[in-house]
């Protein structure tokens, strides 16, 4: 992968908790700032597309969890061929 230097300001507590835990987990410190920022990244992304995008058919008052989950097996089962979800 292919990566690009930048320069952080970042408080000294919290360099020093990142240089402990390099310390117990064997990696580099950059390591564990690189996984912060792409933690960070992905927080903060928008997604083109609805994490649900399928919508049920529904009585307009909130289901029982069971009631929830038939329908969900309901819908998948109706849109496979043989009846058993992939």
């Amino acid at each position: 992968m292919s990566m690009k230097r930048t320069n952080v300001y970042a408080d000294p507590e919290d360099l020093a908790i990142i240089k402990e835990a390099a310390k117990r987990r064997g990696i580099s410190e950059a390591e564990i700032i690189r996984e912060g920022i792409h933690l960070a990244a992905m927080a903060n992304r928008v997604w083109s597309e609805p994490l649900f995008s399928r919508t049920f058919e529904g009585a307009g008052r909130t289901l029982g969890k069971r009631k929830v989950r038939d329908t969900v097996a309901d819908a998948v089962l109706a849109e496979t061929d043989t009846g058993t979800a992939s």
